[in-house]
């Protein structure tokens, strides 16, 4: 429950700070939420937060291409940061080998669904 908590919270400083990846952490959260208690499990889905971000993936393994790159970029922004600083060949490796599962996983592992689209208003 308490690794819970502390998901969902790394998921809403994500939603609001653009270096966190949202969905990972709301993910771990709902994992750790369904583990620990069925009744947290129901609030946590009854979320405005669980809805708006992950109940689509959770019910159709799928997601828009724009939600796919923002968590990407976003990992490799933060994989860049031991890649530059470290100065071992062996972890830098590691590194790209990350990078290119995580791409491969994205792109044939989880359907890329179209985003629904923006309605315009008519005004008379």
């Amino acid at each position: 429950m308490t690794g819970g908590f502390i998901a969902l919270g790394l998921g809403i400083l994500g939603i609001i700070l653009p270096l966190l990846p949202t969905t990972p952490f709301l993910l771990l959260a709902s994992f750790c939420f369904v583990k620990g208690s069925d009744r947290f499990a129901r609030w946590f889905k009854a979320t405005k937060i669980y809805q708006h971000h992950l109940e689509s993936f959770v019910k159709e393994r799928a997601m828009t291409l724009k939600q796919k790159l923002t968590i990407l970029l976003t990992a490799d922004a933060m994989i860049a940061i031991p890649f530059i600083l470290l100065n071992s060949m062996m972890v830098r490796v590691i590194l790209l080998l990350v990078i290119c599962y995580k791409y491969y996983y994205f792109f044939t592992k989880i359907k890329t669904k179209v985003s629904a689209p923006v309605k315009k208003s008519h005004s008379a």
